[in-house]
């Protein structure tokens, strides 16, 4: 974590940023505005109207009725009119804050699936989740209540001193004292919260990390009894985060309230004095007198909300810092070309010498060359970390390799438009994802071309109607978050469904049959010949007796391709294959294996 608290360029580089989202409402923001400044100047109008009662009519006891009609019948209209102003300020300044906030949350969520595998594969999803909610809900709060309130107060300012230098220039001049010392609480207060409030946010994102990791693993927390390590862990970041929300609490306690009430006792002894002195040399105003007290006084309601409202402010400028930060980051998904013209006919896959790396020191794929002809299975085996994914994350453009390249139909994948890969290119995982919903929301994907008939007709292939059939709802039935109320066999069916409905030219396939049950695995292996039928299919397996009529399997060791041939052409080989097969069939002991 970074420490270091930003520095007021960069604080202004945020602000700015974050006050351009403005300009895609530019009409709501000048009227915003024209609304703030009639309802200040409805503020400062009350004052003056009350010093002309005074000294005008007041205290030469001139208590004309007309007169005194028309000023109260002024005053009450100004505060009626204001009132009214602030209302429809308010909610426009509401209404402008929360159509930013949308956009920001729309254009955070959209970069998001932008974003390469490798950004997710080393950020936390809860620090994700805290900067698009949290960190967005926290520049919210600034447009709401600490803009309108910013620029209102500032105009009310402004008008104060125009409003004092117009009594007495003299007395005005001696008051200016003030802002230097306001602004220098502005500078400290800002420069200590700032490191505060970074920290504070960091540990939000850490506790959402933290949470979401428990939620996500709970099976496992549970079952080896890591609750007592977990909430250790937890309250450890909460801990960190209280201390840090104390450390600002107290920095609030001193330079926001105090501070600013002292200097608004010391201006308030430096006008009584100087009234005191001059009235000793000529008769002082009443009125004037009234004008200028309330006049400080309402120049310090402002300063006061200002200063209280820094906090907010804070918040926002280091939030919106991370929200930045993560639309500016660079690490994006492999990129196409989304104008090419480019269409996967046949299905030919060409992988011609790939090497690639994930941290860019070392090689996880080294000189990787084969073929697969249209219609073709070409399966994977290997050990763990042997590989195989990495080929499939490369074909599939979840990364962006190194060196070499990979073709189908003779041309780059980095050449055909991302629709037209993802188009006719299916896969499917070992561990599937079921999204809210229902199956058939679930199989047909939001492609809505798919009819109902075709969606049960894909059930149907994979024998998943089985299943679907007896349940309450049938198609229609509910899928709560990640299919957890299914088997692992019943996701993978649907997953399947899913594949076959979108029907694409080349299969990818997981170890698609690792959560099914040995009953459901023959039924699906017979599903997979048919699909396989004028299909590139490439396949991952560890259990070698579900890609025996493979074309061609291809054994990884190490990221190299260390043996090619069928199943039987392997066996006689007598080398890796062998062994895996031996030691698969029970032929061989582990240990002599090793």
């Amino acid at each position: 974590m970074n420490d270091k608290p930003l520095t007021p360029k960069e604080q202004r580089q945020v602000l700015w940023r974050l006050l351009a989202y403005m300009r895609r409402y530019r009409k709501d923001t000048a009227l915003a505005f024209a609304l703030l400044v009639l309802a200040t100047a409805g503020e400062l109008v009350g004052p003056y109207l009350v010093k002309i009662f005074i000294d005008d009519y007041l205290t030469p006891r001139r208590l004309d009725f007309a007169p005194l009609l028309w000023l109260a019948a002024i005053y009450t209209a100004v505060l009626v009119l204001k009132t009214v102003i602030s209302y429809f300020q308010l909610v426009k300044f509401q209404k402008l804050a929360l159509e930013v906030i949308q956009a920001l949350r729309m254009d955070v969520f959209t970069k998001v699936h932008q974003l390469g595998m490798s950004y997710f594969d080393r950020t936390p999803g809860g620090s994700i989740v805290s900067r698009v909610t949290n960190d967005t809900e926290a520049i919210k709060d600034m447009f709401i209540s600490v803009l309108a309130a910013f620029i209102q107060n500032g105009v009310f300012v402004i008008g104060v001193f125009i409003a004092m230098f117009s009594l007495n220039v003299r007395l005005a001049l001696y008051c200016l004292f003030i802002l230097p010392v306001i602004i220098w609480i502005m500078k400290l207060y800002r420069h200590y919260s700032s490191i505060f409030y970074k920290d504070m946010r960091e540990r939000l994102s850490e506790l959402n990390a933290k949470l979401n990791e428990s939620l996500q693993g709970m099976a496992i927390i549970q079952v080896f009894r890591q609750q007592k390590r977990l909430y250790q862990e937890f309250a450890q970041i909460n801990d960190k985060h209280y201390a840090a929300g104390m450390k600002n609490i107290k920095i609030d306690g001193l330079l926001l309230r105090p501070a600013i009430d002292f200097v608004y006792i010391a201006s308030i002894i430096v006008v009584l004095s100087f009234f005191g002195i001059s009235a000793q040399e000529s008769p002082v105003e009443i009125g004037v007198l009234y004008a200028f007290v309330n006049y400080l006084e309402r120049f310090f309601e402002p300063v006061t909300q200002m200063m209280m409202r820094l906090s907010l402010y804070q918040q926002a400028i280091v939030s919106g810092a991370r929200v930045f930060a993560l639309l500016d980051h660079e690490e994006l998904a492999p990129q196409n070309a989304e104008t090419s013209k480019a269409v996967i006919q046949e299905g030919k896959i060409e992988f011609r010498d790939v090497s690639f790396s994930y941290d860019g020191k070392h090689d996880v794929l080294k000189h990787i060359s084969f073929v697969v002809k249209p219609g073709e299975t070409v399966a994977l085996v290997g050990h763990t970390g042997s590989g195989k994914s990495s080929i499939i994350n490369l074909l599939m453009r979840f990364y962006e390799f190194d060196r070499g390249d990979i073709l189908i139909d003779g041309i780059s994948i980095r050449d055909y438009s991302r629709e037209e890969l993802r188009k006719h290119i299916g896969l499917v995982l070992q561990d599937p994802f079921l999204f809210y919903g229902t199956i058939k929301d679930n199989i047909r994907m939001y492609n809505h071309s798919l009819t109902d008939e075709q969606i049960v007709k894909a059930a149907r292939y994979v024998q998943a109607d089985t299943f679907i059939e007896k349940l309450p709802d049938k198609y229609d039935h509910q899928v709560v978050e990640r299919g957890a109320t299914f088997s692992s066999g019943q996701r993978q069916l649907v997953s399947f469904a899913r594949t076959i409905a979108a029907n694409p030219k080349i299969l990818v396939l997981d170890e698609a049959t690792a959560n099914i049950d040995t009953e459901t695995e023959g039924a699906i292996q017979e599903a997979l010949a048919k699909m396989r039928k004028g299909r590139t299919t490439i396949a991952i397996a560890h259990r070698l007796s579900t890609i025996q009529d493979a074309d061609q399997i291809l054994v990884l060791h190490r990221g190299e391709i260390v043996e090619r041939g069928t199943h039987q052409e392997l066996l006689a080989q007598k080398g890796l294959y062998y062994k895996m097969y031996l030691l698969q069939n029970g032929l061989v002991d582990a240990q002599e294996y090793v």
